[in-house]
């Protein structure tokens, strides 16, 4: 299979990369930071591609799916990872928080299957779209409004596409809590968060049963984009993936005997 990644650079982005690559998939990583692609095509293996696309801007996708359709020889699935995630109350949520939000999240996710619509087309190929439990399974979270208003959004263009595009697999992976992989790999989104905002949401988060400790085996998230994706136009509209429960200790186990 030959794919593109597109938020290849860090997180859940990087581990799906280089996750497909040593299933022997053929990947392209694509994001803003060079650099950090560069190394993150090394980690892949021999025949994996680095290369720079801003999703915010149109002429960049064009050119990076071009680019690695050309080198991939094709393309038979699009991974959409890129996203933002900017803590902040909706009153406190100015236009530029909102510009780069939904620039990101939603129509990045536009623009670049656009662009890698006539090759998907060509191989009766798949896309899968990274969305959030918190846009898509529960309440919206105080805190990131702005993020689960445009993974709701997101999630409705996928359907979009499904309607408009039926020769072409479109899925939803909705994602419970995670930290991403090691390095790298590890989600970038929390670390910027502001901490004594984080501090007064998170009792309320915690009250609604949003965490109970356990994140998502990225390992189990790389097996689920492989199968969305070979699954081609019969791809699902939407699969989610979970956490597993948390397993009790011993001793917590014989106290609730």
């Amino acid at each position: 299979m030959k794919a593109a990644v597109v938020g290849g650079s860090s997180g859940l982005g990087r581990c799906i990369g280089v996750g497909l690559a040593r299933r022997h998939h053929h990947v392209a990583l694509l994001a803003r930071r060079y650099h950090r692609l560069v190394e993150a095509a090394k980690e892949a293996g021999p025949g994996s591609l680095a290369i720079a696309c801003d999703v915010t801007d149109a002429d960049s996708c064009r050119s990076a799916l071009s680019d690695a359709a050309a080198g991939l020889g094709g393309l038979d699935a699009l991974v959409y990872c890129a996203g933002v995630g900017i803590l902040a109350r909706l009153a406190d949520t100015d236009a530029s928080v909102w510009r780069q939000t939904l620039d990101t999240n939603l129509t990045g996710a536009a623009l670049v299957t656009s662009a890698a619509l006539p090759h998907l087309r060509h191989s009766r190929g798949a896309a899968a779209y990274l969305s959030s439990w918190s846009a898509s399974l529960t309440a919206p979270w105080p805190g990131l409004g702005a993020y689960v208003v445009s993974k709701a959004a997101l999630d409705k263009l996928v359907e979009a596409w499904r309607v408009e595009q039926p020769e072409v697999g479109f899925t939803r992976i909705v994602v419970g809590n995670s930290a991403g992989g090691t390095g790298d790999g590890a989600t970038e989104m929390v670390a910027q968060w502001d901490p004594g905002l984080l501090s007064e949401l998170w009792p309320g988060w915690e009250a609604k049963g949003y965490f109970d400790g356990g994140l998502v085996d990225t390992d189990d998230l790389v097996e689920t984009v492989q199968s969305v994706l070979q699954s081609g136009p019969s791809s699902p509209p939407s699969v989610t993936v979970m956490p597993r429960p948390a397993h009790k200790s011993q001793h917590e186990t014989e106290e609730t005997q």
